[in-house]
């Protein structure tokens, strides 16, 4: 990404430390309905022409579209009856299973865009009766063609996109909204080398900042009120003029997961692996099955 110095006073600087620092969200109503085949960069375009004045798309802005509406747009919909074969389909590797009396099994998988997400991401909310809606196929692709197309409808240099979706996490309850897909935007900044207030030195620390975005944006936009679009402003230092890499970036692989199976699985693959090593180191046969 390029660097930019903000204009003193514009939306997008850079406080200084002892001095206040702001950001600001909000998410347009009325977008409606989206459909198979609809262009989703005219929709989310009128959406934001017709905003108030000081709520016109500026420089340095950051627009937020769901997965739900670009999957939509994409035509990533299935009949719900086929949501299970849609979870396998989508599956590259299953990380827990739990039985559920009455509902068929909770898989928690990494899918073929390399997010460990419960059921694939395939989710069955906010779309029509009878379907189930699929992410999108190259979400770092959707969000660089709405911003090239939002760029030259509203004669911006500097626009971010990002597409989320909501995932659980690690070790805390509750659902966030993480960045799926991204453009123009940095998708995490690598504060390793540098120092913290106190002069220390910084080791580890790599903000994962489209995440932070796409969290923040989904306040606005509520999980069930018709509003799956909305700006971020105050971040334009995060801003670049060029796509970026894109929120794949974010993607942690499988190699370097320290916990890449669920508890149950992962002591089930121990015990039968170390009784089958020490079984050998003790007798020289190997195990019968099941004995």
């Amino acid at each position: 990404m390029s660097d930019h110095d903000a204009a003193p006073g514009a939306p997008d600087e850079v406080a200084p430390p002892g001095r206040s620092a702001r950001l600001t969200a909000w998410a347009p109503g009325g977008l409606g309905e989206v459909r198979p085949g609809d262009d989703l960069a005219a929709l989310v375009g009128d959406l934001l022409a017709a905003a108030a004045p000081g709520d016109a798309l500026a420089e340095g802005d950051v627009v937020v579209v769901t997965s739900k509406v670009v999957s939509k747009a994409e035509g990533r919909v299935v009949a719900a009856a086929d949501r299970e074969q849609a979870i396998t389909d989508e599956t590259v590797r299953v990380v827990a299973t739990r039985e559920r009396p009455g509902q068929p099994p909770l898989r928690i998988v990494e899918n073929r865009l390399g997010l460990v997400m419960a059921a694939a991401g395939v989710d069955a909310s906010n779309t029509p009766e009878g379907t189930v809606l699929l992410l999108p196929l190259d979400p770092d692709a959707s969000a660089r063609a709405l911003r090239a197309a939002l760029r030259e409808r509203f004669g911006l240099a500097r626009l971010g996109v990002v597409v989320t979706d909501t995932a659980g996490r690690a070790w805390r309850d509750g659902l966030v909204d993480i960045a799926i897909g991204a453009a123009g935007v940095v998708a995490a900044e690598d504060l390793r080398g540098g120092v913290d207030a106190h002069g220390r030195p910084l080791t580890v620390t790599v903000t994962a900042v489209a995440d932070e975005v796409a969290s923040a944006s989904e306040l606005v936009r509520g999980k069930a009120a018709g509003r799956p679009v909305a700006v971020v402003r105050g971040l334009g230092r995060y801003v670049g003029d060029d796509d970026g890499p894109g929120a794949r970036a974010l993607v942690r692989t499988s190699v370097d997961d320290l916990f890449r199976e669920g508890s149950a699985e992962a002591y089930d693959r121990g015990y039968r692996d170390g009784f089958a090593e020490g079984f050998r180191e003790g007798s020289g046969n190997e195990p019968v099955p099941g004995g």
